[in-house]
C-alpha cells in the first residue's frame, strides 16, 4: 500500500513509519521538522523505501501529493497541552485547521482511509474510570483536548458526507525512544542539571496509564485489521496506572541517583489543563483479540532506558 504520514519524523510517526515499511508499504512522509527530525527516519531515506515531504500543513504545495495514497496517518499535531493554555491560537491552527485541510485534501484526491490520533484529555476530568469510548459527556479541560475532539467531530462529519473510514485513538501517554517532551523528558533534563533535587509539578498523587511505543503501535494495525465501520475510535493504552512519584522513583533508579530530594509545586493539577486522574477503558479493543502487553510501570521503565540511551 501507497501509505502518507503527516508527522512522520517526530515521536510516533517516525515508530509507525518503521513498521509499515516492515509491512512492506511505500511511505511519504509529511512534515514541517518543526519538532521532528530527519535523523527518526534517516535508515529509510537512505534506502529509498521512505520519501520525505518538507512541508506544513498549513501552506499549500503539498495536497497532490497524497493522490493515489491508501491510507493516510494524520499524527502532525501540537502536542503541547500547557502552552495551548498561555497560547492557543497555535494550537488551533496546527490541530483543527490542519486536520480539515489534511479531510479536505483526502476529499480532493480521492483518498478514502484516515487513521488519526487524539487523545485521552478529551473526556477531560472524566467520572468513571477507567474511562470507556462512550463515555459522556466529553468536556475537555484544556485546549489541546478540546482541539483534538474538533478535530474528531469533523472526521466523523468527512467520514459520513464523503464515504471515507476512519480509525480514531484516544491514547493515554505513550512513551518511548524519540520521545521529545512528556513527563519523562522534563525529568531527565532537570536530573541531568541537578541531580541532587528534582521538581515535580502538583503534589506528585497525579495517577495517570502510560504505554511504551511499540505497544501502541501493534494496538492501531490491530484496530485496523479486526474493525469496519465508517468511524472507528479506540482507546489505547494500558490496563492500570502510577503516580507521578512512583514515576519519578523509576527515572532516578535508571539513572543511579539515590539520595535526588524531591520538591513538590503543590496542588492536584500539574498545570491548567492537567487531569489528575487518568485510565482508559480498553475493552473495545479487547473484546476484539487485543491485549496490552505491557503495564504502566514497565513502559516507563522501558522507556527511560531508550530515552537514556
Amino acid at each position: 500500500m501507497f501509505a502518507v504520514v503527516t508527522g512522520g519524523a517526530g515521536f510516533i510517526g517516525s515508530h509507525l513509519v518503521d513498521a509499515l515499511v516492515a509491512q512492506g508499504d511505500t511511505v511519504l512522509v509529511i512534515d514541517s521538522l518543526a519538532a521532528g527530525t530527519k535523523e527518526t527516519i534517516a535508515g529509510h531515506l537512505a534506502s529509498g523505501k521512505v520519501r520525505l515531504l518538507k512541508a506544513d500543513l498549513l501552506s499549500d504545495g503539498w495536497q497532490d501529493a497524497i493522490k493515489g495514497a491508501g491510507r493516510v496517518y494524520h499524527l502532525a499535531a501540537d502536542p503541547d497541552v500547557r502552552q495551548s493554555a498561555i497560547s492557543p491560537d497555535p494550537t488551533m491552527q496546527n490541530n483543527v485547521v490542519a486536520t480539515y485541510r489534511v479531510l479536505e485534501s483526502m476529499r480532493t484526491q480521492g483518498v478514502k482511509e484516515l487513521v488519526f490520533t487524539s487523545t485521552s484529555t478529551v473526556y477531560g476530568d472524566a467520572k468513571i474510570i477507567p474511562t470507556p469510548e462512550d463515555y459522556t459527556p466529553l468536556e475537555p479541560i484544556s485546549v489541546y483536548g478540546g482541539s483534538k475532539l474538533a478535530c474528531e467531530a469533523l472526521i466523523s462529519a468527512y467520514c459520513y458526507s464523503f464515504g471515507m473510514r476512519s480509525w480514531v485513538y484516544r491514547f493515554a501517554n505513550i512513551i518511548g525512544a524519540r520521545s521529545g517532551h512528556g513527563v519523562i523528558t522534563d525529568f531527565i533534563r532537570k536530573l541531568r542539571e541537578n541531580p541532587a533535587e528534582l521538581e515535580i509539578l502538583g503534589d506528585g498523587r497525579q495517577t495517570k496509564s502510560y504505554l511504551e511505543v511499540h505497544a501502541c503501535i501493534e494496538a492501531m494495525f490491530f484496530a485496523i485489521a479486526h474493525s469496519k465501520g465508517p468511524v472507528n475510535t479506540f482507546n489505547i493504552g494500558s490496563e492500570d496506572w502510577i503516580d507521578v512519584k512512583a514515576l519519578a522513583d523509576i527515572v532516578t533508579a535508571e539513572m543511579n541517583l539515590h539520595q535526588v530530594k524531591y520538591r513538590f509545586t503543590g496542588g492536584e493539577r500539574g498545570w491548567v489543563g492537567d487531569v489528575p486522574k487518568m485510565q482508559l477503558g480498553v475493552e473495545k479493543l479487547k473484546k476484539l483479540g487485543w491485549n496490552p502487553r505491557l503495564g504502566s510501570a514497565e513502559s516507563v521503565r522501558i522507556a527511560v532506558r531508550a530515552m537514556l540511551e
